[in-house]
């Protein structure tokens, strides 16, 4: 591309400066392609390089330490050098943030006209430019990528119960974010490639005062907790016109119940995926734990968990607050949202297995188990009716509203001339293990996984991925007597003839 003396490339009616120029658009900031046109343009050979002579950009060109030492010290801005049938110029460029300059150079047989001198000048200039903006665009994504750390930090804070800390690391940048003692968390569900961006809106449409977590655990959703009821307005709006996106919100909890809120949250996910809206919220479906007499089950929790009270406070509060994740979601789901390893995970629920004398690969014992913590974390201050003994599971199991809801619930299943029904109810009794319910049922295990997933939209419930929609299942049908209650540890202190030893 030899150009004349007036500057015009041949060939192209431009000259090396709107060319240059051009190397300014947002679609052509490269530092590489600038330093490739400069060579291009003054037919040579063109290399930037750091104080220490580290190839930035371009082509490896020999130069005398000397120069390059008194440019880089500044004591010199330029210079040029020939020999040995080249011709060089050295231009010191300045680097944003660096106590050192780097060096633009360039080499060609052809001694250096005014054209080549000036298209070597000015893109010195251009290439500063372009170090100055790549520099400010880094900063700018360490500090996004620190915010984001920050506030997934706060949310972990928030889901081992330590509202303390998350209030005093909050306070630095979100000044009476935490300045409450209840919130509602949302879950929202979009692409992978459209996740920050959504969590991007999610920020503006709440306006900054709530906590917006890209979720560690699952690359497509984003995790809101909202102490402003006004949020769940604005959330919802982020999934209008939208098909590939979801919401689901948990009720409104204290801040210390932010890991319950937030498997309310997943749970009602999954319903939003079945939903014309793609919307849901927990407390829009009925539960089975809200049918139960309050003083039944607060009496068996109390009972099942009392082996738990051994435990230092804190120590306490971390295992059940990971207990109560882990059973939500897998260990490894669990440990990313926790910032701990999977093999913590798994000890401190090995420890509350333990302490509680239960097996947790028993659905029905994670069922009942995972009703007691959430019990446990929502239970009132102000003392219940008082109890004389310990409370049998049956007598909590056996009110009519809860009986009349699981009947109901399972019922949904009975029009399926494959029997759903009896396939549920073989893979729970197994463990949610596909291959040894089709053994019991005399079917192929995939036969088994399509029943779960028929049964899905029917009950309006994730299955095939542990959590409270399944537990909710599986306590349906201990009501209904299809599955046999475990022997908790709560049950060893009552009489042997309760209906529960059955």
């Amino acid at each position: 591309m030899a150009g004349g003396e007036d500057g015009r490339v041949k060939g192209t009616g431009a000259s090396w400066a709107e060319e240059l120029l051009d190397h300014l658009r947002p679609t052509g900031r490269d530092v590489r392609r600038v330093v490739a046109w400069l060579a291009d343009s003054v037919d040579g050979t063109a290399a930037l390089q750091d104080a220490d002579g580290v190839l930035i950009a371009g082509t490896r060109v020999p130069l005398d330490e000397d120069l390059v030492a008194e440019i880089v010290a500044g004591r010199i801005a330029s210079a040029a050098w020939e020999g040995e049938g080249r011709h060089q110029r050295l231009v010191r460029v300045e680097r944003p943030h660096s106590a050192t300059a780097g060096v633009l150079a360039v080499s060609r047989p052809a001694p250096f006209d005014r054209r080549a001198a000036d298209t070597l000048t000015h893109t010195a200039q251009v290439v500063e430019l372009l170090l100055r903006a790549r520099e400010t665009t880094a900063a700018g994504l360490r500090l996004a990528q620190a915010t984001a750390d920050l506030r997934l930090a706060i949310l972990q804070l928030l889901m081992v119960e330590d509202i303390v800390s998350a209030r005093r690391v909050a306070a630095g940048l979100w000044p009476g974010l935490l300045d409450t003692d209840s919130a509602c968390v949302y879950v929202l569900e979009g692409t992978v490639e459209e996740r920050d961006r959504l969590a991007e809106e999610c920020v503006a449409a709440t306006a900054e005062q709530a906590l917006v977590v890209r979720c560690p655990a699952v690359d497509r959703h984003v995790i809101v907790v909202a102490p402003d009821e006004t949020a769940a307005r604005e959330l919802r709006s982020l999934v209008e016109g939208r098909p590939d996106t979801f919401i689901g919100g948990s009720s409104r909890q204290t801040l210390a119940r932010t890991a319950t809120a937030y498997g309310q949250a997943v749970s009602a996910l999954a319903v939003a995926h079945f939903r014309p809206d793609n919307a849901a919220v927990y407390a829009e479906r009925t539960h089975p734990e809200r049918l139960m007499d309050p003083a039944l089950l607060h009496g068996w929790t109390a009972d099942l968990l009392r082996p738990l009270d051994v435990l230092a406070h804190h120590t306490h509060g971390e295992l059940l607050a990971t207990t109560r994740l882990g059973l939500e979601f897998t260990a490894v789901s669990a440990a990313k949202v926790l910032g701990v390893s999977r093999n913590t995970v798994r000890a401190r629920m090995e420890r509350v297995e333990g302490l509680l004398g239960t097996d947790f690969s028993d659905l029905t014992v994670r069922a009942l188990v995972h009703l007691a913590l959430n019990t446990q974390a929502g239970m009132e201050q102000a003392p219940g009716r008082e109890r004389s003994g310990p409370v049998p599971l049956a007598d909590v199991l056996s009110g009519p509203a809860l009986r009349t809801w699981a009947l109901d619930l399972l019922g949904r299943l009975d029009p399926d001339a494959r029997d759903l029904r009896r396939t549920l109810r073989t893979w729970i009794a197994v463990g949610g293990n596909s291959e040894r319910a089709a053994q019991t049922l005399g079917v192929h295990a995939q036969t088994v996984r399509e029943h779960v997933r028929s049964a899905e939209p029917v009950l309006e419930r994730q299955l095939l991925a542990a959590g409270s929609d399944l537990y909710e299942v599986v306590l349906a049908h201990l009501a209904t007597g299809e599955l046999e209650p475990p022997r908790l540890t709560a049950e060893k202190t009552c009489h042997s003839d309760s209906p529960v030893h059955r």
